[in-house]
């Protein structure tokens, strides 16, 4: 038997008002940061990270991060903070100022501390890093060496961002129970290229049995701007179970048919975290579940708000040949062997009709 392969940050921290322990956390790495903040949250954020860091004596540039993540931005932002020979990168705010973030640190070699505001993927605990070109067209999923060294969770924040976001969260992270069942069956591997550890699974159904708890509550919760024990509960879920659930339990189908999903008319304009709670229906109807355990997987993904059908992803009446369209792109996703048998865009297009078929009521 091959070795196989467990990984995970160092260290997490969640709360309100853990940006605060920026400094003391970012102190114990280094002694000098550039700090990467996403302009959208830069007056939010950037000050109270900033007092941390000289409260606890760490020397900091603060640079703004918009547009897209290239990996010319990468290299320009690289050479930037060259000079000042920073010891850490520290990333704030959503999916693009953290993978940036993580770009600069891999080409430095230095440490990085993910400091996400929103809780809309896993990214914040991820090795990985997604890069794309002008026309937000992804391009590559890169990795670092290791982990964030640390990730830093303010649920305050959190619960003051808008709640789409939260429920894009929400999606991505309900699919990774099934997408590791789905790599245990199979015959794919983890992130980390070799086959996954139990632990990985665990900690995905764990996520999934939080999300059925608290993800309803805590979208509530947003809503007023409240931190609630439902809300700390779903944060935890969407950022650090399922995290570790994928890189060390693996993806499947649900994550393979972005692939389609984001060239698709309409779809393509979803958030990728609709777009995976939808597919990972159609993942059990490919793994031929019985109806009722997807109706009951529906059932949860309606109430959170989350799309079940095309048509709610933005793909009204969908014609069989943009169907078979999705299926066959999405068989070039290095997911497909993560599944407990093989399977064919046919079987993909016809999952995919079946789901249309079921949720139709």
């Amino acid at each position: 038997m091959s070795v196989r392969i467990f990984g995970a940050p160092p260290r997490y921290h969640q709360g309100p008002g853990a940006v605060r322990d920026v400094g003391r956390i970012a102190r114990a790495l280094a002694g000098s940061a550039c700090v990467v903040v996403d302009a959208g949250v830069h007056a939010i954020v950037a000050g109270p990270i900033a007092a941390s860091l000289a409260e606890a004596g760490v020397r900091e540039r603060t640079t703004s991060f918009a547009g897209e993540i290239t990996y010319a931005a990468i290299e320009a932002l690289t050479e930037a903070v060259r000079a000042d020979a920073p010891g850490l990168v520290i990333a704030a705010g959503g999916g693009k100022a953290l993978d940036v973030g993580k770009g600069v640190a891999q080409r430095l070699g230095i440490p990085v501390v993910t400091v996400p505001t929103i809780a809309s993927n896993d990214a914040p605990t991820s090795a990985s890093y997604a890069v794309y070109d002008d026309d937000h067209v992804m391009v590559a999923v890169d990795r670092m060496t290791r982990n964030p060294d640390a990730v830093v969770v303010d649920t305050a924040l959190i619960a003051r961002a808008p709640a789409r976001f939260l429920r894009a969260g929400i999606g991505d992270a309900v699919t990774k129970a099934f997408e590791a069942r789905g790599c245990r069956l199979g015959t794919g591997v983890t992130p980390f290229g070799t086959r996954p550890l139990l632990t990985g699974g665990v900690i995905a159904e764990a996520g999934y049995r939080t999300l059925r708890a608290h993800a309803a509550a805590a979208l509530a919760a947003v809503e007023r701007g409240e931190v609630t024990p439902d809300l700390e509960a779903t944060i935890e879920a969407c950022i650090l179970m399922s995290g570790l659930g994928f890189e060390n339990g693996g993806l499947s189908l649900a994550h393979a048919m972005t692939r389609g999903l984001v060239k698709a008319r309409g779809a393509m304009g979803a958030p990728h975290g609709e777009q995976v709670a939808y597919a990972v229906v159609v993942q059990l109807a490919v793994e031929e579940r019985p109806d009722a355990e997807i109706l009951d997987l529906v059932g949860f993904l309606r109430e959170v708000g989350l799309p079940v059908r095309l048509a709610e992803l933005g793909m009204a009446d969908a014609a069989p040949e943009e169907i078979d369209a999705v299926a066959g792109l999405t068989m070039s996703a290095p997911h497909i062997p993560n599944l407990p048998r093989p399977v064919t865009a046919a079987d993909i297009a016809a999952g995919m009709r079946r789901v249309e078929d079921l949720t139709a009521a």
